[in-house]
């Protein structure tokens, strides 16, 4: 049984896409997967949701959601605002050791970066796994990061945060590689790991989503743009990223 959270460097930078490839690729083994968003926000109620795309994408999966907001805002204003209560680690953690007890493998999608606050007391993502340890769970962490200028920093101090937090950082996945990357992006793959202390396990082809990606293609890219610690068949060797035309 695996419990992945996965978070971001940011808000629109590929979480929800990431997280449906490593879905897809977990139910061609034959696992059982749920996945987990602690908090929506941005959304009406009816609407679908992050973890409803995911299930889209990837193919048949649980899904649970523990709290919904309509506002696009962090979790802990949007819940202010809205007077609903919010979300503590603590009921995210007993949520998930929940769904452990029939699924393989727990994804929990966070809401934008590491340390955005889900409540007043400022709890972020970031405190889930030391409510999970509490209740006998150990947890890691797939850092979903963008691939230009700027990135380093980002990536550099989320990974710095959760070792702060004696957090595993499994490792990083780029979640969208753009079509025709420049100099800045081409170098970052080289030195994203090292700022990291973390390994490149992958790069999505940006606008996957955009281009009608259904749960074929998106499982196919997956297989061939992911690492194998994540159910690819990406190894990095070629000095490319897994979505560059050159490395397939």
């Amino acid at each position: 049984m695996t419990i992945m959270l996965v978070t971001g460097t940011g808000t629109e930078i590929g979480k929800t896409v990431v997280t449906a490839a490593v879905a897809a690729l977990a139910l061609a083994e034959g696992r059982r997967v749920a996945v987990l968003k602690p908090a929506q926000t941005g959304v009406a109620e009816g609407e679908a949701g992050d973890a409803d795309e995911v299930r889209r994408l990837a193919g048949e999966l649980t899904v649970s959601e523990l709290a919904r907001y309509p506002e696009p805002l962090a979790p802990a204003t949007a819940a202010l605002r809205s007077g609903l209560p919010p979300v503590s680690p603590e009921q995210v953690a007993k949520e998930a050791a929940r769904l452990t007890v029939d699924h393989d493998l727990v994804l929990i999608e966070g809401a934008g970066g590491l340390l955005v606050r889900y409540d007043q007391r400022g709890s972020t993502l970031a405190d889930v796994p030391s409510a999970l340890r509490e209740l006998g769970l150990e947890s890691t962490v797939l850092l979903v990061t963008t691939a230009g200028l700027g990135t380093l920093n980002t990536t550099a101090l989320t990974a710095e945060a959760l070792r702060g937090r004696g957090v595993p950082l499994l490792g990083l996945v780029i979640g969208a590689w753009p079509a025709t990357p420049d100099l800045a992006a081409r170098c970052n793959l080289a030195d994203l790991p090292v700022v990291a202390g973390a390994p490149l396990l992958g790069a999505l082809p940006a606008g996957l989503v955009r281009q009608g990606a259904d749960r074929v293609s998106l499982q196919a890219t997956a297989r061939s743009c992911l690492a194998p610690a994540l159910g690819g068949v990406w190894d990095g060797s070629a000095g490319v990223a897994p979505a560059d035309p050159i490395s397939r």
